[in-house]
């Protein structure tokens, strides 16, 4: 149960700082602050919110402040996680912004979205797909990126799906593991099923080849 909940601490901070948008953290989130099931504590002067600064010293805490960074480090590092724009689907050229796939690695249809059953999804975003510029008017790109969500409570394997020629995937975070980040083994071949743990959030990584 322990386990469980330090997972899904993982899994909301992943959700939030990998999405579009601005994303707002509350203090002490990034080392496990706790309310103690108060959902309206802005008026207690107390324990319940005032934040405890030698929560960051516990082991799972600490493990959790790094996760955080790595997350942010992500976020800032790869345009691909702050759009100025939202998803138009295709644009331009007829480049696709976004993709979503199913566990068994072919393209979630119209119909599949009515289902009230799913439990797994992918979300692929291609990084020449932006759509945009930087400050000196140069197109914007960046690696693709691959994210499963498995929200049953079993395991999923996931067949990374094939975009382009040749993908090698690369786990950059990994809900499941204590780190969020696989130690060894982190190279995925495309059309491989990846180990999806329920309840948990995979984020992967295919580098792509940049015209020079």
């Amino acid at each position: 149960m322990l386990a469980h909940r330090l997972r899904q601490r993982r899994n909301f901070l992943a959700t939030l700082l990998l999405s579009q948008g601005v994303p707002m953290l509350l203090a002490g989130d990034e080392v496990g602050r706790t309310q103690r099931g108060n959902n309206n504590a802005y008026c207690q002067d107390n324990e319940i919110s005032w934040l405890n600064w030698d929560l960051a010293w516990l082991p799972e805490n600490s493990e959790l402040l790094m996760f955080t960074q790595r997350l942010v480090h992500l976020r800032r590092e790869h345009p691909t996680f702050r759009r100025r724009h939202f998803f138009r689907g295709i644009h331009g050229s007829g480049v696709r912004d976004i993709l979503w796939f199913n566990p068994d690695g072919r393209e979630i249809d119209d119909d599949e979205w009515s289902h009230d059953y799913a439990r797994c999804l992918g979300l692929y975003l291609p990084g020449d797909g932006l759509g945009d510029w930087d400050e000196r008017g140069h197109v914007l790109e960046d690696d693709d990126f691959l994210l499963l969500f498995n929200a049953h409570h079993e395991e999923i394997p996931f067949v990374l799906p094939i975009v382009r020629d040749e993908a090698i995937f690369e786990v950059l975070v990994d809900t499941a593991l204590p780190h969020g980040q696989p130690t060894t083994g982190n190279q995925h071949p495309a059309e491989e099923p990846y180990p999806t743990q329920g309840r948990s959030l995979v984020l992967l990584r295919h580098r792509r080849r940049r015209a020079a």
